[in-house]
């Protein structure tokens, strides 16, 4: 069965510096209506849901990200994109240690498991594009690693991201801890637009991997489900955000991808012989929840600033495009003892590869609490396997 995007906007509140400016507001919103003004033209547009400036987080966690934790728990993959000018709060909502998606999604999904009395697991990864480049915010060495990308020979339309590490994450403190250290490593920098603005795209994947037993062959199985959290980088308007030099080719390298991205939303829209997928990094890796077996959502994020009409009008424009994909969400199979020990083994091959190079004179430098959490890794992996 086909399902389209869920999309929603969000629109933040008037800043302390643009109320001092006497800035006037050029949009007004209902619950699915945004209708953006100026003098010379009115243009609405409709969405399923619009959250205005005096909505709280909670009320967009509900309902935007609150149904997709049990479509996890049931075994499908689920994405979720935030988009929007720098400065519209964009990543605010996604990674606000207290509370933003991520740290809220976690803790839900948490209790979820536990009130359940589920035997599970749960790993996330941290997964930075910059300039075409992908690095691995988690990375057990001081410096961020980067990685290669390849096509997954055994899902068609899906990616492995060679090297990637994943984080096994017991508690949502754990969590907490994760997303600090991986918001530390990502690129920022300072533009007119935003004191600490975003200069990669993001994707945070949580991975649940959850016991059941056959109930006629009494078979172990391992039921697996994944929430990607995707943080794109401000769409920027090279002129106004007071970029230069580095910042300008950044800014550049960010529109380039986030147009790459456009152009396979535009094609599949308009289902295109052929979509444009492997133009960039970003949509190479996001390939499977445009058009493909994922449960997609995005929120876009807006700035109401009469200064901001363009950047406005264009965010607005492009999800309204994203409304009309269509994805064939289907449950991931079930894996049973066999596939599980082979995927084991992979990883405790990766853990000792690791270590080893942490211990070798010329291997990565780990400090101490990164080389523990690498023994015990290790030491959860034998005992899985054993």
């Amino acid at each position: 069965m086909s399902l389209t995007f869920n999309v929603f906007i969000l629109v933040r509140p008037i800043n302390k510096q643009e109320l001092e400016k006497a800035v006037r507001s050029c949009v007004e919103c209902s619950r699915e209506k945004v209708t953006v003004r100026d003098k010379s033209m009115s243009k609405v547009f409709t969405f399923d849901h619009v959250f205005n400036q005096y909505s709280k987080q909670i009320d967009v966690y509900k309902s935007m990200v609150a149904p997709m934790i049990e479509e996890i728990i049931l075994g499908y993959n689920c994405t979720i994109f935030a988009y929007g000018q720098t400065g519209s709060g964009k990543t605010f909502t996604m990674t606000d240690p207290l509370a933003g998606i991520i740290p809220r999604a976690l803790s839900h999904l948490f209790e979820t498991l536990q009130s359940n009395g589920s035997d599970f697991s749960v790993r996330v990864s941290f997964l930075e594009v910059y300039n075409e480049e992908l690095f691995d915010l988690l990375s057990a060495s001081e410096d961020v690693t980067r990685l290669t990308i390849y096509d997954d020979v055994n899902r068609k339309g899906s990616v492995i991201v060679k090297g990637l590490r994943e984080v096994v994450v017991l508690d949502k403190d754990d969590v907490y801890s994760v997303i600090e250290r991986g918001i530390a490593r990502r690129q920022t920098a300072c533009t007119l637009l935003n004191a600490q603005s975003s200069r990669s795209h993001s994707i945070f994947t949580v991975t649940v991997h959850i016991k059941e037993i056959n109930a006629i062959t009494s078979e172990e199985l391992l039921r697996i489900g994944k929430l990607h959290l995707v943080d794109l980088a401000g769409s920027e308007n090279v002129g106004r955000s007071g970029a230069v030099e580095k910042r300008a080719r950044e800014a550049g390298s960010i529109n380039q991808s986030l147009l790459t991205l456009g152009r396979v939303i535009t094609s599949l829209v308009e289902h295109a012989p052929h979509i444009p997928y492997r133009e960039s990094k970003l949509t190479r890796l996001l390939q499977d929840s445009l058009g493909g077996r994922t449960k997609t959502s995005i929120i876009a994020t807006i700035n109401p600033a009469m200064t901001s009409l363009e950047e406005t009008l264009s965010t607005l424009d492009y999800a309204h495009r994203a409304k009309n994909i269509e994805n064939r969400p289907e449950i991931n199979a079930r894996l049973n003892k066999t596939d599980l020990v082979k995927g084991y083994n992979e990883e405790l091959e990766r853990l000792r590869r690791d270590l080893e190079a942490a211990r070798t004179k010329n291997g990565i430098f780990v400090n101490e609490e990164n080389y523990q959490m690498l023994q015990s890794q290790l030491a959860q992996q034998r005992i899985r396997i054993s």
